[in-house]
């Protein structure tokens, strides 16, 4: 894909939400359409190289992070691109809008991306549905995790409510399920970290889970704004409820120095400048909780270089989002080259 930087430079000459309309409506288009999809397979291939984790046995190390398909639109063409694993959503119960626009900010200057999107979701109901078509229709699939959320309006001490709506509905679609508690955008979500509000929201999520079959394990996604002591609490509530995995981390509130016109923009940052983060991160969580706690490493990976440093620190999975906006497809077959045998202190 060397004409990527080409195509890019089109494409970020149009609004970062409209672009990211247009790239998804691609996709679909091309997984729907068997010679197309075949094309891209061949283009992309790599030779399988299987993780074990949480009980599953991924093709590769790679996966895509929640955020891009939020609604399973395109599935079947991101599954070409040679992902081990797609992570669907965020998903909420009911529709919503998410917040107003622009929630979309490009920083080029600093490979880095700003969203406020705040969850717009089509819908649990409308993405079940399509993971349903999908599983009856298509087989060697990667990996499918679904990323779930409260709704906008379900006051805090309610959210254990959504997020029981969406376990049951997905659990037979999902082969594994995110417990989404660190977006900045949503009011109050991150509360749902500390340890208390997160033991509690866990121990319903577990008692209802043993009555499900399947029950497919479940992970929760953390922020890179906690301090140590805060990771710390709610890694020991991970490990004390039977939680099978982490995602370190979501995107940061915080700002480093960045160059762009859109710094002063409120939300969630993700790109380059979230990877010494979401990297000190990774290290700390993973001398913490040794192999008990499966980590899936995001935040920063822009490289095949840095893809593999974070399997070097003790991931025992990865994902991308922002290095494929500005680095493109070819980035997922450079990362999995480079991570054929990477060491795993997991």
């Amino acid at each position: 894909m060397r004409l990527y930087p080409l195509f890019r430079s089109l494409l970020f000459l149009l609004p970062p939400e409209t672009t990211h309309r247009l790239t998804l409506e691609w996709l679909r288009v091309a997984g729907n359409f068997p010679p197309s999809r075949w094309m891209l397979e061949r283009m992309f291939a790599v030779p399988a190289a299987p993780v074990e984790a949480f009980g599953l046995t991924f093709p590769n190390c790679l996966g895509l992070a929640a955020g891009y398909d939020k609604d399973a639109l395109a599935v079947s063409g991101l599954a070409a691109l040679g992902f081990g694993h797609l992570e669907i959503g965020t998903v909420t119960p009911r529709p919503q809008p998410g917040n107003p626009r622009p929630r979309l900010f490009r920083l080029p200057e600093d490979q880095a991306i700003i969203n406020r999107m705040g969850f717009p979701s089509q819908g649990a109901a409308r993405v079940a549905q399509r993971l349903r078509l999908l599983r009856r229709r298509r087989t060697g699939l990667p990996i499918l995790g679904v990323n779930l959320g409260k709704n906008r309006e379900t006051p805090l001490e309610e959210a254990l409510r959504d997020y029981l709506e969406l376990m049951r509905l997905f659990a037979p679609l999902a082969d594994y399920l995110v417990i989404n508690v660190s977006s900045p955008n949503t009011v109050g979500l991150r509360r749902l970290q500390g340890a208390e509000m997160l033991r509690s929201l866990l121990q319903g999520l577990q008692q209802a889970s043993r009555a499900l079959n399947p029950s497919p394990p479940l992970l929760v996604k953390l922020a890179p704004d906690l301090s140590w002591e805060e990771l710390d609490d709610a890694l020991g509530v991970l490990l004390e409820q039977g939680i099978r995995g982490v995602i370190l981390t979501n995107t940061t509130v915080a700002r480093p120095v960045l160059r762009s016109s859109y710094a002063g923009e409120s939300g969630g940052l993700s790109g380059a400048p979230l990877a010494a983060r979401s990297r000190e991160m990774l290290a700390w969580a993973a001398r913490q909780v040794g192999d008990r706690l499966a980590i899936i490493s995001v935040g920063g990976i822009m490289s095949a270089e840095e893809a593999r440093r974070r399997l070097e620190l003790g991931a025992t999975l990865i994902q991308i989002y922002t290095g494929l906006v500005y680095r493109g497809p070819s980035l997922i077959r450079e990362i999995l080259q480079a991570t054929r045998g990477a060491p795993s202190l997991s």
